[in-house]
């Protein structure tokens, strides 16, 4: 058993000062999310959030030590019991929980909230990796899909069932992973083909969209080579053109009848913010205002009009970023954006650098979410994409958040602090 100090030696310290670096910032700009310039509330004002998000970093620190004191090969050992635990609570939350923002999944202690779906990341990642670790899997047979399907979709309906849309739709996250483990690409094609089509059907008539579906199925057709030109691969490539039709005219169901109504007009307001300016678009246009008013430079620190004048709801939380766009403007947004893909790169640098199965997937899992957390809310705020409450990883406020990503982090970087001695277990 290595002592604490080699350990200390092995920790990636790169990682662990971008971490550093963006949960610091993250604290400052949350604090000037809230700040209020008649009270000059101080950043340690722990009844505001940034002094409740001050409390929430010292319990990280604290769980960062637990982790790093764990034996490494807890993680392997007991990843379906800490799936299973999990699960559990994702179920408890349905029945024991409190409403809050009109989602069914907290957890409340006293002024704190506790949120589940934060952690089924964490372990919907160690329950994939320890299967597909597992002497003989191969995801190119189809037993082993459908296992790590299951293990994906369990989770993933429990969250979306306690009406988290947002983070259901972070466990597409894994599609990568799985990808870089040997899924055939069919399967990632399929979502994006469908995503493509969802969008189309909710802004062109669904005739112009059979007619192009055709149009293409006729020239695939055409251009079969000649050994593949049989009744087959006629019926196949035929197939595929209707269930693509048959998806378009789901969506249709699916929009009217499946989702709520906040979040049909979320969908909307995306093509047309003016549609609903004071309801739904309102967050959007007032997060590009407050981004396109921070020019090269930014206002100043705490200098922000939008933000001191609280235009922007959930700025602290999900909207976090116009803050760092209004007070410090393109450059800062670079900073921040810098900061981020550069943490992304390097956890895939050190997940490539894994001789384990497990950490690899493990690695290039927490890669993965954390990008998929980057894309969304970045989109979000400057209108690329719907507003589903998705937080910007160690920038926004939130406990449940900012544990659940650190826990997420610094277990792989146990793993990789024990490349060595993993390698000598294989």
């Amino acid at each position: 058993m290595p002592s604490r100090d080699s350990i200390k030696h092995r920790l990636d310290w790169l990682t662990i000062t971008l971490y550093a670096a963006c949960v610091l910032f993250g604290w400052l700009n949350v604090y000037a999310a809230v700040y209020n310039p008649e009270t000059h509330t101080s950043i340690f004002d722990f009844a505001t959030n940034s002094g409740k998000q001050l409390i929430w970093m010292g319990t990280t620190v604290l769980l960062i030590i637990a982790i790093l004191v764990i034996d490494y090969r807890f993680y392997d050992t007991f990843a379906f019991f800490i799936y299973g635990f999990v699960v559990f609570l994702l179920i408890a939350v349905l029945f024991l929980g409190s409403d809050i923002k009109g989602s069914h999944s907290w957890f409340k202690f006293g002024g704190f909230q506790l949120q589940p779906a934060e952690f089924a990341k964490m372990a919907t990642t160690m329950a994939l990796a320890r299967y597909l670790s597992s002497p003989g899997v191969n995801l190119t047979k189809f037993k082993d899909q459908v296992n790590v399907g299951i293990i994906v979709a369990i989770p993933a309906i429990l969250i979306l069932v306690s009406n988290e849309t947002g983070s259901t739709l972070v466990f597409a996250a894994f599609l990568i992973v799985l990808y870089r483990e040997g899924l055939p690409g069919v399967y990632p094609l399929i979502v994006v083909v469908s995503a493509i089509l969802f969008v189309l059907a909710l802004t062109v008539p669904a005739g112009y969209i059979f007619i192009g579906i055709a149009a293409v199925a006729v020239v695939v057709i055409l251009n079969l080579p000649r050994y593949a030109k049989h009744l087959t691969n006629y019926l196949l490539i035929g197939g595929v053109a209707l269930a693509m039709m048959g998806l378009v005219l789901g969506t249709s169901f699916f929009f009217n009848n499946v989702l709520q109504p906040h979040q049909q007009s979320r969908i909307k307001v995306l093509f047309d913010p003016y549609a609903d300016y004071r309801g739904a678009g309102w967050n959007v246009i007032q997060s590009k205002i407050a981004i396109g008013s921070g020019g090269v430079f930014g206002k100043g620190f705490l200098q922000g009009t939008q933000t001191k004048f609280d235009f922007v709801p959930e700025q602290s939380t999900d909207f976090i970023f116009c803050t760092v766009g209004e007070e410090h403007g393109f450059f800062g947004s670079l900073i921040v954006v810098g900061l981020l893909l550069s943490l992304m790169l390097r956890l895939a640098y050190l997940a490539e650098k894994q001789r384990s199965r497990f950490a690899r997937v493990y690695g290039y899992g927490v890669a993965s979410i954390l990008f998929f957390h980057f894309l969304v809310n970045l989109g979000m705020t400057i209108g690329l994409m719907p507003v589903i409450g998705i937080p910007l990883p160690f920038f926004s406020y939130g406990g449940s958040s900012l544990w659940s990503f650190s826990i997420l982090l610094f277990i792989f970087l146990k793993l990789d602090a024990h490349r060595s001695q993993i390698l000598s277990r294989a």
